[in-house]
């Protein structure tokens, strides 16, 4: 129960951030929806399908469809105050690929795979689905830019597997890793780390 919480938690957080990126685009309602639905469930339907988990998790259990709906709802209704929040988006962007990286790799651990491949799961399912959502939005997907991303969900990721050999139980390690995933990426941001950019200025002096 307490990993499904968490990746309807995910969900709600991811939905969210779908609906904002999609208001500021000016869709109509059916575009917010399917904005929020991709959003919520790209990263999982990507996971499900390369471990041969099919259907995907969000046609076997209502609970994911009914969710993204009220995630919707409550985001439209609450437009106004959400977009006074200016950081709005970044925050359940950021929420998202926390719940979203543990849930990826607990996944592919049920699955037997080994650490780094799980990692990698973990990874994919917080990272596609925003992938999807920019790409259907027309812009650069976070992940692709200078930005703390992926590398927090790898980092979280390492420290999770490494918890989990430690004598901490599984669910403290679990939600320890979410909340390091999320603090690395805050941090990031507030203090302006980034990764190198590899271009160089060619121009003639």
């Amino acid at each position: 129960m307490f990993y499904f919480v968490c990746d309807l938690l995910g969900t709600i957080a991811f939905a969210i951030s779908g609906v904002l990126v999609a208001m500021d685009k000016k869709l109509d309602l059916f575009g917010v929806f399917i904005i929020a639905f991709v959003t919520a469930v790209g990263g999982g339907s990507l996971r499900d399908m390369l471990i041969g988990e099919t259907p995907v998790s969000w046609m076997r259990e209502s609970a994911y469809t009914i969710t993204i709906i009220g995630s919707v709802i409550f985001a439209v209704l609450l437009q106004q105050r959400l977009k006074y929040l200016r950081r709005s988006l970044f925050l359940f962007d950021t929420i998202g690929i926390g719940l979203y990286t543990m849930v990826g790799i607990d996944k592919g651990l049920d699955a037997g795979l080994i650490p780094f491949i799980c990692i990698a799961l973990g990874v994919m399912t917080a990272s596609f689905g925003g992938i999807l959502r920019d790409i259907l939005c027309n812009e650069i997907p976070v992940i692709f830019r200078k930005e703390i991303y992926a590398t927090a969900c790898i980092l979280g990721g390492v420290i999770y597997l490494a918890l989990l050999n430690t004598t901490l139980e599984e669910e403290y390690a679990y939600a320890l890793a979410i909340i390091i995933v999320i603090a690395i990426r805050l941090l990031a941001v507030r203090f302006h780390i980034a990764l190198p950019n590899i271009y160089r200025n060619n121009a003639k002096e």
